[in-house]
């Protein structure tokens, strides 16, 4: 049974009467009523149009925007409005369905599509709750269970349930479900995922409120190291990464405490063509742990300037101080002081030190650095 609260939240979903949506079968789906249902911010609405050709759509001023299957742009507010549908698996991967969007497709048969039975509930114009797989149940009994057999066919269902996991702390995972998703990885259907979604995948889970969550059911099922081959995880590097999270450090970083053991850290944001940021902290962060001034930057300067300046601190201090807070999750970094450090280094002015050498360009470089060394050993 849903209470007030929810019933309200439920109504809201549909927003205030548009004209160009009279006399459509209308419905939200998914994630926006799983979050409305959970008291959760609402984030972007799932819209469904049952028994209605594109043409429909198209005569109402709907922009067509969809690949294989129909997908429209509301004239108005913009958003994504897909026709009903039902899929059929036809090849690998997750791109292997062939999709069926006539006017006989339901809107039960729409949802039985779906990954999980909380993601596969609706909600009509007048605000009514459509549940044919008992959905809310398991939302009220905080369990992620799959929507049918056809959860094993398709990987990326396998990262989004990772995925949730991270976010929805609370949850379990059904013992049929992670059947299907050891089955998933046994039938080497999460080889067919591309690098792109991975890595979109991996990014919703670190911004989650549990990332250690999201590499666990990974490995749980022996996905993790066909989903990121080359990275090394443990609990404890589990734990780093929810503490770089609770430090609120950027994705990057936080990605960089997750590959800092690994072997070839960089190479593992390669794989799932991670940005450059990505790639470039996971592969300096290493490197500034095994720095011996990391902990006492003041016990010597020179040492220290060599660091900022391995680290290109001054052309790209933002990244610096990233890095310097990644470690400060891993060791006990003092990172007020090499912050102060960078900027005694900053305040040097390189120009009036160069225009002394003007007759001797040679010399301009040793002498800047010369210069930032001796500001540095004052400040100290």
């Amino acid at each position: 049974m849903l209470d007030d609260r929810q019933k309200t939240a439920l109504a809201a979903l549909m927003g205030p009467p548009n004209p160009v949506l009279e006399g459509l079968q209308v419905y939200v789906v998914g994630g926006a009523v799983r979050d409305a249902l959970l008291d959760l911010p609402a984030g972007d609405k799932d819209w469904v149009v049952v028994g209605a050709r594109p043409e429909d759509m198209a005569a109402r001023g709907f922009i067509p925007v969809g690949g294989d299957f129909p997908v429209f742009l509301n004239p108005h507010s913009k958003e994504e409005f897909a026709l009903a549908r039902t899929e059929r698996k036809s090849g690998r991967g997750y791109k292997g369905f062939t999709f069926y969007t006539g006017t006989d497709v339901t809107l039960a048969d729409d949802l039985r599509r779906r990954d999980l039975t909380i993601n596969a509930m609706a909600v009509d114009a007048a605000g009514n709750l459509h549940d044919p797989l008992n959905g809310l149940a398991d939302l009220q009994a905080r369990l992620f269970r799959h929507v049918g057999s056809a959860f094993s066919e398709d990987p990326v269902r396998l990262l989004r349930l990772a995925r949730f996991a991270a976010r929805f702390t609370e949850f379990k995972v059904a013992d049929d479900t992670w059947a299907l998703a050891r089955d998933l990885v046994e039938q080497g259907e999460v080889d067919e995922l591309v690098a792109e979604r991975i890595y979109l995948e991996i990014a919703k889970g670190l911004s989650s409120k549990q990332p250690a969550r999201m590499f666990e059911v990974l490995r749980e099922v022996g996905a993790l190291e066909r989903v990121m081959p080359g990275l090394t995880y443990n609990d404890r590097i589990g734990e780093q990464v929810q503490v770089a999270k609770d430090r609120q450090l950027e994705l990057a970083g936080c990605f960089a405490v997750l590959c800092h053991i690994s072997d070839v850290p960089a190479q593992v944001a390669e794989q799932i063509r991670a940005p450059s940021e990505w790639r470039d902290q996971a592969r300096l962060l290493p490197e500034l742990l095994a720095c011996p001034v990391l902990l006492q930057p003041r016990s010597h300067v020179e040492s220290a300037l060599q660091v900022m300046e391995s680290l290109d601190a001054l052309r790209k201090p933002e990244r610096f101080i990233q890095l310097i807070s990644a470690a400060a999750c891993l060791e006990p970094v003092p990172e007020l002081e090499w912050d102060a450090l960078r900027k005694v280094m900053a305040s040097v002015d390189a120009g009036a030190v160069a225009a002394q050498f003007k007759a001797e360009p040679g010399k301009i470089r040793a002498a800047v650095r010369a210069a930032r060394l001796a500001a540095l050993e004052q400040f100290v």
